[in-house]
């Protein structure tokens, strides 16, 4: 190839590059202009192990902070995003954790990564569920705040990845709730409908019965060059907008985002998040002063750099950033991942005392395999490390 050829190569690259344009402004995406970087992976005062488990695989949890402010119930996969259930139940903010819990039969067949949520039925009738999804999508009920759990049964008749993944009460009546989930043709339907090239599409259900029962999944979004996926929702500080984050899984693009101003009938087509939003598996919580805190695998477009790739972060910013798609105020490792991907499906709760109690799993131990930890922190303490740093 001749020099002419060379040259001409390089630039068409540069061009398409998600990279070209930050790069060449900054030298390291996670350095935007405002943007604090923090790292608490060696305070490990914030850390609590919530589980572990020699030469066993622990992975993907979600929890749920019930009303009394304090007990956080956790399930988790014996096994990389499949295996048995485990729970486990913090009656302490995520302080300490009870030996793991006992659970119906049928919770041993899970398939897939287990999510977990706090549903009010139309006659204030309070309940937990846990989904566990591929096909088809399975339920579980407990009445009486996880203390007791019904068998695992199906949903309808059909599927996906990471089901129920994100789910948000309506404003539409009591008892209305949207889930929203991801599938790339293979468990959306009984028939594996995966086509080439790969194609994902971004499906909504609603409740209209406190989560009990759950209608069919209508596409939002479908596109073979976005691959969106692990939605995370968080509603508008004046209650009138939703924004959806959104893992972009071809690392073609920067991690999305789509905004609803009608309760989810209706999205803005994605765009994409500033670089210190790039990851996978948002989880988002605002705090009393109305920062939101957002945790999740680090994770950046194809060829480009970031100095926390694959760890387990978060960022703090306001919903306004998330809109005008600023950068926000912080960037905080939370924990150093020892995996060049695999962590951070994080499950987020914040106590009436602004405690952000955020657990995820992670390779936190060279050599050894992921297990389940919690972190537990308070925005002013960001506030005064970023003070202290200046």
């Amino acid at each position: 190839m001749n020099i002419h050829k060379i040259l001409i190569s390089t630039v068409v690259y540069l061009l398409v590059s998600p990279c070209f344009f930050s790069l060449a402004q900054e030298p390291n995406p996670d350095q935007e202009k405002g943007l604090i970087k923090l790292d608490l992976d060696s305070d490990s005062d914030r850390q609590v192990v919530v589980d572990k488990e020699q030469d066993q695989y622990l992975g993907h949890p979600t929890t749920c902070l019930l009303e009394d402010g304090k007990t956080i119930l956790c399930v988790y996969p014996k096994g990389h995003g499949k295996g048995g259930v485990v729970y486990k139940r913090s009656s302490d903010g995520g302080r300490t954790w009870t030996d793991r819990l006992p659970t119906p039969e049928s919770w041993k067949t899970s398939k897939e990564v287990p999510t977990l949520h706090r549903v009010i039925g139309p006659d204030g009738k309070k309940r937990v569920i846990m989904f566990s999804g591929l096909y088809p999508t399975r339920m579980a009920v407990s009445e009486d705040n996880g203390e007791s759990w019904s068998e695992l049964e199906q949903v309808g008749d059909w599927g996906g990845i990471v089901v129920m993944g994100t789910l948000f009460p309506l404003r539409t009546g009591p008892g209305h709730y949207m889930a929203m989930f991801h599938d790339d043709g293979r468990f959306i339907s009984s028939e594996n409908k995966q086509k080439k090239p790969r194609e994902f599409t971004l499906y909504k259900t609603r409740s209209v019965d406190g989560g009990l029962t759950w209608s069919d999944p209508i596409g939002i979004i479908t596109s073979t060059e976005k691959h969106i996926c692990e939605p995370g929702i968080v509603r508008s500080p004046d209650k009138n907008q939703l924004a959806c984050l959104l893992r972009e899984n071809s690392r073609r693009h920067n991690s999305q985002i789509i905004f609803s101003k009608d309760e989810g009938e209706n999205w803005t087509a994605p765009i994409d998040l500033p670089d210190s939003l790039n990851g996978d598996r948002h989880t988002a919580t605002y705090s009393s002063d109305g920062r939101l805190f957002i945790s999740f695998r680090r994770r950046m477009p194809a060829n480009c750099d970031s100095e926390y790739e694959g760890d387990w972060v978060a960022w703090v910013g306001t919903y306004e950033d998330l809109v005008n798609g600023n950068d926000g105020q912080y960037h905080v490792r939370l924990k150093d991942n020892k995996n060049r991907w695999d962590c951070a499906y994080p499950g987020v709760e914040i106590l009436p005392d602004d405690t952000i109690v955020t657990t995820t799993y992670g390779h936190w131990d060279e050599g050894e395999q992921p297990y389940i930890l919690c972190v537990r922190l308070k925005l002013e303490e960001l506030d005064a490390m970023a003070n202290a740093s200046k």
